[in-house]
């Protein structure tokens, strides 16, 4: 029998952020994971609000909204932890609540974030004289003219400059950003030389895809140390390296300070007594097995992470712990028949409504277990398609849910 302070369910950005919280409070922290999480498939950017001033809206948000749950000082609090930990993995993160932070798409559009990678910093393209986009012969769906043809519609004082590299990589066929990464990691010594055939000045900038290795920011270090000119990292389509540097930074995190993490660990029940949970029960194939704690965060991720399913139109269910759901009611309400649209979309609002402690409550407002606290995608009352908030209430809420 294994025993815990803390047990996370989930393995994606809330439940490794609770995690690695946990155990800088010096908890005995097990983590307990079904599949590889979402971080692979994101581009590594955080983003908490849509609007110039996040923080501004933030404050303005309804008592219904977990924001307001979790409160503007734990927000501020997840933003400067994430940014402890990852500059500790040699991963540098930028951004505040004040503002937002331009990036690159794999297509030439502007993203805004509030939380990136500093290696994705677009702030300065508009001050630079000529903008280089370096694409690499072989990487599916990244096409430098078409990047120009958009990043023009922005920059349009900009000296534009699409090339394209050959470095011969996996003998021509076609990679992903994720292939040609882990290949630049190994031997950079190309690339550089491609770069620095350029002759870019400090007054340019080169956007490339996200190529600049796979687990932090040595890779980049050692290329702009070879450079002039600005160097920008684009977002891609997943598997994204920028996310899986995140991934990478927040476990390894967990594992240098002694936190277990338990894969393939598929959790379909808890243990009750009275108003506790006191254990959950995992089941494979072979067997199944009891995982007691004192305190249990659950961190499934919504509908996308199968912490929300649906069998029956109309009648969500949360399937661990049978937690109530909210949700919007009538099939027309669900969606917007634009999906991409800037309106809001009724489905993205279903989830668990939560305390201020993050644990679920009833109709009445009353926590229904002392030791169960939702955090992430599995949190109702918001709309994180049109808000652009997943990200944020996912580090914010883990982080309240770890500290209480």
């Amino acid at each position: 029998m294994i025993d815990s302070d803390v047990i996370v369910i989930g393995g994606g950005l809330a439940g490794l952020m609770a995690a690695c919280v946990a155990v800088r409070r010096k908890e005995k922290v097990t983590v307990l994971t079904f599949g590889s999480g979402s971080l692979p498939l994101a581009s590594g950017a955080i983003d908490f609000y849509n609007s110039k001033f996040p923080e501004t809206a933030i404050k303005n948000l309804p008592v219904g909204h977990p924001y307001y749950r979790i409160g503007l000082p734990a927000i501020k609090d997840s933003i400067n932890f994430l940014k402890d930990v990852t500059a500790r993995a040699n991963l540098p993160y930028t951004g505040d609540l004040s503002f937002q932070i331009p990036i690159v798409t794999a297509v030439g559009t502007l993203k805004y974030s509030t939380l990136i990678p500093e290696s994705m910093d677009a702030s300065l393209l508009g001050d630079v004289k000529k903008i280089f986009v370096v694409g690499i012969r072989g990487i599916k769906d990244f096409y430098p003219r078409m990047l120009v043809d958009n990043l023009k519609k922005y920059f349009s004082n900009a000296d534009f400059n699409p090339v394209t590299f050959d470095l011969n990589l996996l003998g021509g066929r076609d990679i992903n950003c994720m292939d040609a990464a882990q290949m630049i990691a190994d031997n950079d010594e190309l690339f550089i030389n491609e770069l620095k055939g350029l002759n870019a000045t400090p007054e340019d900038a080169i956007i490339i895809p996200p190529v600049l290795g796979t687990t932090d920011n040595s890779t980049r270090v050692t290329v702009k140390t070879q450079l002039h000119a600005a160097l920008i990292e684009t977002t891609c389509l997943p598997p994204a390296p920028t996310g899986v540097r995140l991934q990478r930074a927040l476990t390894k995190y967990l594992e240098d300070n002694g936190a277990r993490i338990y894969k393939n660990a598929n959790v379909f029940g808890g243990v009750v007594e009275e108003n506790r949970i006191t254990g959950v029960v995992t089941k494979n194939s072979v067997r199944e097995k009891f995982y007691p704690a004192r305190k249990f965060i659950l961190a499934t991720g919504g509908f996308y992470g199968g912490g929300i399913v649906m069998r029956e139109f109309d009648k969500p269910h949360e399937p661990i712990f049978d937690l109530p759901v909210k949700y919007i009611v009538g099939e027309e309400n669900w969606s917007n028949p634009k999906l991409f649209a800037d309106k809001p979309q009724g489905f993205a609002a279903t989830g668990i409504f939560v305390d201020s402690k993050m644990r679920p409550i009833d109709s009445d407002g009353q926590p229904l277990f002392e030791n169960l606290h939702v955090i992430g995608a599995n949190i109702g009352g918001k709309d994180f398609i049109h808000e652009k908030s997943l990200g944020g209430i996912a580090i914010s809420s883990a982080y309240k849910a770890a500290t209480i």
